[in-house]
């Protein structure tokens, strides 16, 4: 069994409060959910109106299909218009690591 996450970085656009934030990372959750069915949350820099940091993790038996889905979702993210991509950090483990 193989698990991995990946940590996304953004900087959002013409954001004033917190309010407007959800309104711009919501759709985003929702959409990575969908799309690639995982858990995605937002994880980091919640109290910064302007910042955002979105983590998702995914379990398969097969590492290819991790790595397949961490690059989709990093795709989508960094593709949306509303939202400047900063980075990713990911990690990937086995079951079997130590």
């Amino acid at each position: 069994m193989w698990f991995g996450w990946i940590e996304v970085d953004l900087l959002l656009g013409d954001v004033h409060s917190l309010k407007a934030k959800r309104a711009v990372i919501r759709p985003i959750l929702a959409e990575v959910r969908r799309r690639f069915e995982v858990s995605v949350a937002e994880t980091g820099r919640q109290d910064l109106h302007r910042r955002a940091e979105l983590s998702a993790g995914v379990v398969a038996a097969d590492a290819r299909h991790v790595v397949e889905v961490l690059d989709g979702i990093e795709r989508l993210v960094a593709g949306r218009p509303e939202v400047a991509f900063l980075g990713a950090r990911r990690r990937l483990h086995s079951s079997e690591d130590e």
